[in-house]
């Protein structure tokens, strides 16, 4: 018999989302985000929510959405983007933020579902990064309330690196343009970016999928990641797997042939 992980819903696969929960979120922007989930966990009420993904959404939409109904109150990205709630918060004290450099976030992401305990990187060093000091929070007057503390550095095969330890949340939510019922995924693109990673370092791990097919549909060498990082399996309907943003659209007049 084989193993059916597909649930009804996005509001019953994020039913049992307890407040204070750490969450790593797939998606770059707006590109790949579990639109859905995001949207389910809004309705279903969980906060005191800590966020490790990229970014954190936009103004109105992803996981701003959480944000602006002070959902969230940590958030481990690598930078704040277009979205000026998430700064106004950061600056007045509201919000707990680790920025981490990008290529760090992802490997220190990876890690944690690889089992590995830290690494050593050469990003950061000679930085606050590395000797402390980044600002976590701020106080309301505008003071550093909570800085970051100093990393190990260590010189390995003649270079300086610092010590970053893996991460590994309670949840992770990611959107895969196709999945099987065993929870093996696909996905397209630039939309892969984050997913995998924030999928293999949730203990449980929650995929909003465009398309499922049966198990075995899924060519072996096709698939970007296995279903034993997976417990459960959304299927979007048409309607909503066609429906996705764009940070900012620019265009031009079109040239006259």
């Amino acid at each position: 018999m084989s193993v059916d992980k597909v649930v009804p819903s996005s509001a019953e696969a994020v039913a049992d989302i307890p407040n204070g929960t750490s969450l790593a979120v797939g998606g770059f922007g707006l590109a790949g985000i579990p639109w859905f989930l995001i949207e389910a966990l809004l309705e279903q009420g969980a906060n005191d929510l800590t966020i490790v993904s990229n970014n954190c959404g936009v103004d109105g939409a992803g996981l701003g959405l959480l944000l602006e109904q002070g959902r969230i109150s940590r958030v481990i990205a690598s930078y704040v983007g277009e979205n000026k709630e998430f700064a106004r918060q950061y600056l007045a004290g509201e919000l707990t933020v680790e920025l981490t450099p990008q290529g760090t976030l992802a490997e220190r992401l990876r890690a944690g579902g690889a089992g590995i305990g830290a690494f050593f990187t050469p990003t950061g060093v000679g930085t606050l990064v590395a000797e402390g000091g980044l600002p976590w929070r701020y106080a309301p007057d505008g003071t550093v309330a909570v800085e970051s503390p100093p990393k190990e550095v260590r010189t390995i095969q003649g270079r300086d690196m610092v010590l970053e330890e893996a991460i590994v949340t309670d949840v992770a939510l990611v959107r895969a343009a196709v999945a099987d019922r065993a929870g093996n995924c696909v996905f397209h693109a630039a939309a892969r970016n984050f997913n995998p990673i924030a999928a293999m370092a949730g203990r449980l791990t929650i995929v909003e999928a465009e398309q499922v097919v049966d198990t075995g549909v899924l060519e072996p060498d096709a698939i970007h990641l296995p279903g034993v990082f997976v417990q459960r399996v959304v299927q979007l309907t048409p309607e909503q797997a066609i429906r996705k943003g764009i940070e900012k659209r620019t265009t031009r007049t079109r040239e006259q042939a």
